[in-house]
Order: structure tokens, then sequence, then C-alpha cells
């Protein structure tokens, strides 16, 4: 009966696990500065016009394992409460890089390595990296992952193959990869874009039908459930589509919370 004993619920509020990405200049950044008293692993270096606190710009995977060792320390002394990586994909360049020059044979690019080993490589630091990650989340801190979009090709088993938004992370024809398994490690992927719609032409010349021409409002949307357009998924019952709040993501309504601790 000892195991049994300990039977209890496995329903707790803990910090989140996002991956955040989303069209070119919508603004990852200055929505990722507006949770709880964030510190930021800067990569890309474009943090230049916001005001938040983050570490020396890393140019190697050592400076961004660095600092989520020191994060992830029960006895470090900090007031932060999120840790946001910007960006994710800008760090698997890094992570591409430090593959390429830590074999024997020193590569150019990660793809020149025979048999895809390089990319089994990259994928093993990356399931480090988030055990890491999940020792920040531990001290208490949110993870935070921005990462721009790509349009991959979608091979589905049961209908044709069709392209859709994704992380632009490298995910093999097998679903393998450093996208696969970041996504699997976050509780929330989060897809934003600009809320689009079709709208019809009036009928003109040979055009007997008119033409669909897509119209824009300027209106910034958050996609929380995947759609054949798009990647994401969410643990919180979230309603599929958000408008993008600028004061940043209002876990705490959701959570049984206030506000976004």
């Amino acid at each position: 009966m000892a195991l049994l004993e300990q039977v209890s619920s496995t329903k707790k509020q803990r910090p989140r696990r996002t991956l955040f990405y989303g069209v070119h200049g919508i603004g990852k950044s200055s929505w990722a500065s507006k949770w709880p008293t964030p510190v930021f692993i800067n990569i890309e270096d474009g943090l230049a016009d916001i005001d938040v606190a983050a570490f020396p710009k890393a140019t190697s995977f050592l400076d961004v394992w660095s600092a989520v060792i020191e994060l992830g320390d029960p006895d470090a002394k900090h007031g932060f409460k999120t840790l946001v990586i910007d960006s994710v994909d800008w760090l698997e360049r890094l992570i591409h890089a430090e593959v390429c020059k830590s074999g024997e044979k020193q590569y150019k690019d990660i793809s020149e390595i025979p048999y895809g080993r390089g990319y089994e490589e990259a994928a093993a630091i990356f399931e480090k990296l988030m055990a890491a990650l999940n020792c920040v989340r531990d001290c208490g801190l949110h993870v935070l992952l921005l990462a721009h979009t790509a349009i991959q090709r979608f091979e589905a088993p049961d209908m044709e193959s069709y392209d859709r938004y994704a992380p632009k992370l490298h995910t093999n024809r097998k679903g393998c990869g450093a996208g696969s398994l970041v996504q699997e490690f976050c509780d929330e992927v989060l897809f934003a874009n600009y809320q689009v719609y079709g709208r019809k032409t009036d009928k003109s010349g040979f055009n007997k039908d008119g033409r669909n021409v897509a119209v824009g409002n300027g209106i910034r949307v958050i996609h929380t459930s995947e759609k054949p357009t798009h990647l994401a998924k969410n643990r919180l019952n979230l309603p599929s589509e958000i408008e993008m709040p600028a004061e940043g993501f209002p876990y705490g309504q959701y959570l049984g919370g206030n506000g976004n601790g």
C-alpha cells in the first residue's frame, strides 16, 4: 500500500514554459519585456530600443549556457521572474556553430556533416539545454522562448502535404530535430500574426467572378490552438485567438491568479 499512499493530485500552478513566435516586426521582444520582471539572454542584439535587464550579448553557446546555469542555481540571489531567450532560432545558429567546430574535422556548415549526424548532435545539445531550463523554472521563473517564423511544408500522412507557419527551427521530414524538441518542452506554443481576412473584388474584364484579395486592419492576434495554417498549442484551455495585448500575456486570469505572475 506504500505506493498508493503517495498518490496525489498533479494539478499545480507552476511558472510557464512558453514558445512565442511570430511574423517579422510584430513586436515579440517588446511584448516579452512586459512579462513579470524579465531578464533577457540577448542573442540577436535587437534590444537597443527596449529598456530591459539583459546579459551581455551572447556570441557563443557557452555564453547562453552559462547564463542559464546561473539562473538555475537555487542559491542565486536575484529578483527576476522571467527568463527570455531572444531568440531561440538564433540560439540554434550558435549550437550549429558549436557542433561544426567540436569534432576532429571542422565544418563551415552543419549540413556538410555526413548522414545528418550534425543535426543529431545539435538536438542532443538542445535536450541538455531543456533540462537546464527546467531547473530555471524550478527556481520560480517563467521560461519564454522567442522565435521567428518560417513557412514549412507539413507532410500529413492522411492527406496531401501543405504549407503552414511554424517556428524557424530545424525539423526533418520525420518530425525530429530542435523544432519538435522545443515544442514538446513548452506548455504553450503561441503564434502571433496580423489579422487578415479575404475580400472578393468586383467583377472586371475577363475575370467574371472577381478575385480574392487579402485585407488587413493592423490588429495583432495571438493564435493558441493548431490549425492547418499554423502550429500552436496550449494547456490552459485558452481561446483559439486572443488580441495581442501590449501589457504582456495575462496568464494570471487563466491560472486563477491575478496579473501575469
